[in-house]
C-alpha cells in the first residue's frame, strides 16, 4: 500500500481523495495555487506545497511544479483527480518516468480513449454499438457534406479531442452544415489545440447513460451499474441519478456486462466510465472517460463501494478481490451539481461565503470544500458542492432531495440551488420521462 499520495487537484474532489487516503492510513500532500492557500484540503492534508499563482495554467496544469512537489515531499503516488491533468497522457507518462505511481490508467489507454474517433473504432472492433457516422475525422466540408448525406440529417459535428460540449454543433439541414462545420472546427482548435472533427447521426430524444467500471492489473473488470446523466445544459451535466428510470434489470445487466467485457479486453486498469446514448431500446457508445467522474458518488451510494479507495488499491497492483456477482444494487440515488452561478443567467458568482449550513440526516451526503468565511475564487470551474441523496425508492429519494435543498444554506454568493429546486418539481422529472434536450426546452419557456 502507498504511504503518501500527492493530490494534484483542488476543491471538493481533492477533499474527497484526501478522505479516502486518510481512511486507508495514507498520508496526503496537497498542492495548491496562491488563490487556494486557505482551501479545506490544504488545511487538512499532512503537507502542502504551493505550486504557482492563481492561473490554472501556472499551477494545476504546471507539470514540472507538480513533479517537483512530489519529489520534495517524497510521495509514492500521484492522484490526478478530475479535470486539469486527469486525462493528460503526457502527465501520466512523466509521473511514472519520475518513479511515482499514477493513480489512473496507462498513458496509452488515455490516448486511445481520449481521441473519440480512435475510441469509437476500438470499441466497434470489440462489439460495442456506436452511433452511425464517419469512420474517422472529416478533413473538408465537402467530405462532411457527403457523410451527412449518407447517414441523413440531422447530424452532429463533434471535436475528436476534448469534451464538455466544446466543439459540438448540430446541422439540421444541408444548408446549415457548412457553417456548423466551420464553427465546430474553430471551437475545437481554440479549446483543445486540435481542430479535427467527425460526424455522427443526431438522435432526436436520447438519454445519456453511462456505466461505471473498475479494472485491476490482472485482467478482471466489474461494473457498478448505470447512471442517467440526461439532465444537461449545453452538454454539461446538471443532475444525475442511479439507477436510470428508463432501464430495466435486463437492459442494465446487458450494457453493464458488455462494457465490462470490452474494458477488460483492452487491458484497462483503474476506474473508467463508458458513456452511451440510449434511444428506443438501443445503446450507442459515444466516449470513455479514463478517470474518476464527478458523479461517481451516486454509484457509491447504491453499491456501498468506495470507488476512490478501490481506485487507489488497484493502482498498487492489488486484485479486485470480488466478482460481478458480489456487487449488489440497493435503492436509488440522485446528485445535484451546485455551482457558484446565477441560477437563471449562469453568470459565475465568486465571492466570500457568508453563512454556510449543509443539510444532513439519513441518506444525505454533501461533497464540498466550502466553509463559512471561505472565498470562492474566480479562476476555476464554478462547481462548489455536490448534494447527493439516497433512498430505498426513487420517490423516497426525491422527497429527501427536496427537503435537503430546502435546508441547504450557502450565503454570500449566488448558486444554482434554486434551479435544482425547480427541476425536481417538474412532472417530467418526477415521472423520469426526460431526455438530454429536456432541460434546454424547460429553460427556454
Amino acid at each position: 500500500m502507498f504511504e503518501k499520495v500527492l493530490i494534484a487537484n483542488r476543491g471538493e474532489i481533492a477533499l474527497r481523495i484526501h478522505r479516502a487516503c486518510r481512511e486507508m492510513g495514507i498520508q496526503t500532500v496537497a498542492v495548491h495555487s496562491t488563490a487556494d492557500a486557505d482551501a479545506m484540503h490544504v488545511r487538512l492534508a499532512d503537507e502542502s506545497v504551493c505550486i504557482g499563482p492563481a492561473s490554472a495554467r501556472d499551477s494545476y496544469l504546471n507539470i514540472p511544479a507538480i513533479l517537483s512537489a512530489a519529489a520534495i515531499t517524497n510521495v509514492d503516488a500521484i492522484h490526478p483527480g478530475i479535470g486539469f491533468l486527469a486525462e493528460n497522457a503526457q502527465f501520466a507518462e512523466m509521473v511514472e518516468e519520475h518513479g511515482f505511481a499514477f493513480i489512473g490508467p496507462t498513458a496509452d489507454h488515455i490516448r486511445i480513449m481520449g481521441d473519440k474517433v480512435t475510441a469509437k473504432k476500438t470499441v466497434m472492433d470489440l462489439g460495442l454499438p456506436v452511433v452511425p457516422g464517419s469512420d474517422g475525422p472529416v478533413p473538408t466540408v465537402e467530405e462532411a457534406e457527403k457523410v451527412a448525406a449518407e447517414i441523413g440529417y440531422p447530424v452532429l459535428i463533434k471535436a475528436a479531442a476534448g469534451g464538455g460540449g466544446k466543439g459540438m454543433k448540430v446541422a439540421k439541414r444541408p444548408d446549415q452544415l457548412r457553417e456548423a462545420y466551420q464553427l465546430a472546427r474553430g471551437e475545437a482548435r481554440a479549446a483543445f489545440g486540435n481542430d479535427e472533427v467527425y460526424i455522427e447521426k443526431y438522435l432526436a430524444k436520447p438519454r445519456h447513460i453511462e456505466i461505471q467500471l473498475l479494472a485491476d492489473m490482472h485482467g478482471s473488470c466489474v461494473h457498478f451499474g448505470e447512471r442517467d446523466c440526461s439532465v444537461q445544459r449545453r452538454h454539461q451535466k446538471v443532475i444525475e441519478e442511479a439507477p436510470s428510470p428508463a432501464l430495466n434489470a435486463e437492459q442494465r445487466a446487458f450494457i453493464g456486462n458488455l462494457a465490462a467485457k470490452c474494458t477488460a479486453a483492452i487491458g484497462y486498469r483503474g476506474v473508467g466510465t463508458m458513456e452511451f446514448l440510449y434511444e428506443e431500446g438501443k445503446f450507442y457508445f459515444i466516449e470513455m472517460n479514463t478517470r474518476l467522474q464527478v458523479e461517481h458518488t451516486i454509484s457509491e451510494m447504491i453499491t456501498g463501494v468506495d470507488l476512490v479507495r478501490e481506485q487507489i488499491r488497484v493502482a498498487t497492483g492489488a486484485p479486485l478481490g470480488y466478482t460481478q456477482d458480489d456487487i449488489r444494487f440497493e435503492g436509488h440515488s440522485i446528485e445535484c451539481r451546485v455551482n457558484a452561478e446565477n441560477p437563471e443567467t449562469f453568470i459565475p458568482s465568486p465571492g466570500k461565503i457568508d453563512g454556510y449550513h449543509a443539510p444532513g440526516g439519513l441518506g444525505v451526503r454533501v461533497d464540498s470544500a466550502l466553509y463559512d468565511g471561505y472565498r470562492v475564487p474566480p479562476h476555476y470551474d464554478s462547481l462548489i458542492a455536490k448534494l447527493v441523496v439516497h433512498g430505498t425508492t426513487r420517490n423516497e429519494c426525491l422527497m429527501r432531495l427536496r427537503r435537503s435543498i430546502e435546508e441547504y444554506v450557502i450565503g454570500g454568493i449566488q448558486t444554482t440551488l434554486p434551479l435544482h429546486e425547480r427541476i425536481i418539481a417538474e412532472a417530467d422529472f418526477i415521472n423520469g420521462t426526460y431526455d438530454i434536450h429536456w432541460l434546454e426546452h424547460l429553460m427556454s419557456k
